[in-house]
């Protein structure tokens, strides 16, 4: 791949291209990398999954991001879609996001120990190991200090509800997004949905080019 910005442009390994500090929260919570795929009008998926908007370096990015990420969280309904499994790297966990807590059981990612739930505090009673945070709805804040493990680097992989939510409380600090060279139409999601109309700033830290794909990273602008 291609590197863009910031100079000197010239040509950058994969790994090269995710190395980058990362700190905690002034608050202590984790620090919030999303990482997402979509096409040029802004469609998050294609015939309903995110592989056909895909290519072999976006994927490789995709599991080097991980890689640096000390848990995952997700959506239960990304992990149905996407058929999620046990993660690469020794010892990540895999949070997903419910409701409900309504998850296959006897999937591999909860039946190999690496996956857990994140509820509301009200939700369904569960087997399956689990964080709790608010009533009704999910307080993503509060839930992050209370993921296993302390992590200092939570990876958001969606879908767009959960991207929205977790902006809407301004807890996205990163936003690694590829930009597929492809126009989709049909009614596919953005990158976040249910977000309230925001001017939450961000600053363009590298962009990075491989046939016709962007990768570009964004890191929140704050004052504290």
């Amino acid at each position: 791949m291609q590197r863009l910005l910031p100079p000197p442009a010239g040509a950058i390994t994969v790994a090269e291209a995710c190395r980058h500090p990362r700190t905690r929260s002034s608050s202590g919570r984790p620090w919030v990398a999303l990482c997402m795929v979509a096409s040029i009008d802004g469609s998050t998926a294609l015939d309903g999954a995110s592989a056909g908007l895909s290519s072999e370096v976006d994927r490789e990015m995709l599991l080097t991001l991980r890689r640096m990420a000390d848990v995952i969280i997700v959506g239960a309904g990304t992990v149905r879609t996407e058929g999620y499994g046990p993660p690469k790297k020794a010892g990540q966990r895999i949070g997903v996001v419910s409701r409900s807590g309504n998850v296959d059981q006897t999937s591999a990612l909860f039946a190999s120990g690496a996956g857990f739930l994140i509820l509301p505090e009200d939700a369904p009673d569960t087997p399956i190991e689990s964080v709790r945070a608010g009533i009704g709805e999910i307080d993503l804040a509060t839930a992050l200090l209370r993921l296993p493990g302390a992590p200092s680097v939570v990876q958001a992989e969606g879908g767009p509800s959960l991207n929205g939510a977790l902006a809407a409380a301004d807890l996205v600090d990163e936003m690694n997004i590829t930009t597929s060279p492809q126009l989709v139409g049909g009614p596919g999601a953005r990158i976040t949905d249910g977000l309230p109309a925001t001017g939450q700033r961000f600053d363009l830290v590298q962009l990075c080019e491989d046939d016709g794909f962007l990768f570009s990273r964004y890191i929140r602008r704050r004052t504290d």
